[in-house]
């Protein structure tokens, strides 16, 4: 039975209506997203450097979504993987408590040296952030259980399906962890042959939706935020 919609359409058709209108304007709506909150000249920096050095950073509507979450949370211990220039971290620090810690791990010192510069043209304290070389899989064991508001993981794709269940030891309850580029470019629902990465990014979808522990939600922000509250 077709129940009668706004102007005398069915539900499914004014629905189908309104799918069209948000699809054809896609595109301008996340570019609206990412330039409604404005980025500081030390986020602009930090940004530069991680193009200059190839790296992906997460979008300025993916940073504002996890300053966002920090605060949600009233963060004051956040653990992030994959420093990269600082973008991100900068982000966090934005949204955490005036007294709270980032811990960010990196494989490249270097890099976490382009995040020192950054976060100290931000205005954060030297001690606002602790940053720790090597692998994540090697370095979260070291962290401590319980330990973390929120969690944040932009790190090795591959290994997503492994940062979660170290994240879930490291979270209190109630605290959140965050996985950045879970779209893929898209490629994540694409029923073409993908490469593995995508293939983990599907098995960590459908572990964390079907998780007990979880409260789960997709952001459609940047490249995807895939968030998460350890119940």
């Amino acid at each position: 039975m077709r129940v009668p919609g706004p102007n005398g359409y069915s539900h499914a058709q004014a629905t189908t209506g309104r799918e069209r209108v948000i699809t054809g304007n896609r595109q301008t709506d996340w570019a609206f997203a990412d330039a409604y909150v404005a980025e500081d000249d030390a986020l602009r920096w930090a940004r530069d450097r991680a193009r200059e050095a190839g790296l992906r950073s997460v979008s300025p509507g993916a940073g504002a979504a996890l300053r966002l979450l920090a605060a949600t949370v009233d963060a004051k211990a956040v653990a992030e993987i994959g420093t990269g220039t600082g973008v991100s971290g900068i982000h966090l620090l934005n949204g955490m408590r005036p007294d709270g810690v980032l811990t960010t791990v990196d494989t490249e010192p270097e890099h976490q040296q382009s995040a020192r510069q950054a976060f100290r043209a931000a205005g954060f304290a030297s001690n606002r952030a602790r940053f720790i070389p090597g692998r994540a899989l090697d370095v979260l064991p070291r962290l401590a259980d319980a330990g973390y508001d929120l969690v944040f993981c932009d790190g090795d794709r591959q290994e997503f399906p492994d940062y979660l269940a170290e994240s879930l030891r490291l979270l209190r309850p109630g605290g959140l962890v965050v996985f950045e580029g879970v779209f893929a470019h898209g490629r994540t629902v694409d029923s073409a042959p993908q490469p593995a990465e995508v293939l983990r990014l599907r098995e960590l979808l459908r572990t964390v939706r079907e998780s007990p522990d979880l409260l789960p939600s997709l952001l459609p922000v940047g490249d995807g935020l895939l968030c998460a509250v350890k119940r």
